[in-house]
């Protein structure tokens, strides 16, 4: 079992203090780009947090695979066999859209390892219900050494859908785990994790008909006068 799914019921207990409401359309997470060092993470009781180090011969170079916007960090394990941090993300504000099925959420992010080694990254997001019961999960990687082909470096993993009808918040977890040698070399950079607003059905049905308005119009102006 991977570390961030045993540390599920500690992010139960973590979305008790709640951050700030989220926002639609914007990234939730704070310093999910490491450019900050380590800021905006919280170390789980027990367990350190990683680190935030520089894009070297150290762990991954410039020049080796990974986002082409990146910035001077990364985040890594370190020197440890787990290290994890978490954030916690408020949805009170939306629960009106979130109970009717309106809001869907974006997960992506670059995620690594060291070679042939299987060490890796791992993103876990729990959606939680107003008394902290798990509704739902979405995770990202882990990116072990075969899906690198061996090669060092970051690459990008996705996923989506929508936010569970009965979720009151989340907690987004990220965590590096060693498999081989004496340095932890699970990586991450440019995380992102938003919840937007689904247009009902409705809107979808205005939307198609506004189409095909218009589609209609341009036939009907591309088409050659009657010849007299």
């Amino acid at each position: 079992m991977h570390f961030l799914a045993r540390l599920s019921a500690a992010s139960l207990l973590a979305a008790f203090t709640l951050g700030a409401h989220a926002a639609y359309d914007a990234n939730l997470i704070v310093n999910g780009d490491a450019e900050s060092g380590v800021s905006g993470w919280t170390a789980y009781a027990g367990t350190p947090l990683f680190i935030a180090d520089k894009y070297s011969s150290n762990w991954v170079t410039p020049t080796q695979p990974g986002p082409t916007d990146r910035g001077s960090n990364l985040f890594v394990g370190g020197s440890v066999s787990y290290a994890a941090g978490y954030q916690v993300f408020d949805f009170s504000g939306h629960q009106g859209d979130i109970s009717a099925g309106l809001v869907s959420y974006s997960l992506s992010g670059w995620l690594g390892g060291w070679s042939s080694q299987d060490d890796n990254a791992m993103v876990y997001v729990t959606f939680l219900d107003g008394l902290g019961n798990l509704v739902g999960e979405a995770s990202l990687g882990p990116v072990m050494a075969a899906d690198r082909g061996n090669a060092t470096g970051v690459y990008f993993r996705e996923d989506s859908g929508l936010v569970p009808t009965t979720a009151a918040s989340a907690v987004l977890a990220l965590s590096m785990e060693r498999k081989a040698s004496s340095d932890n070399d699970g990586y991450a950079d440019n995380l992102f994790f938003s919840i937007s607003a689904v247009p009902e059905p409705g809107t979808y049905a205005l939307m198609l008909f506004g189409l095909a308005a218009v589609g209609a119009a341009a036939r009907r102006a591309k088409r050659p006068a009657a010849q007299a």
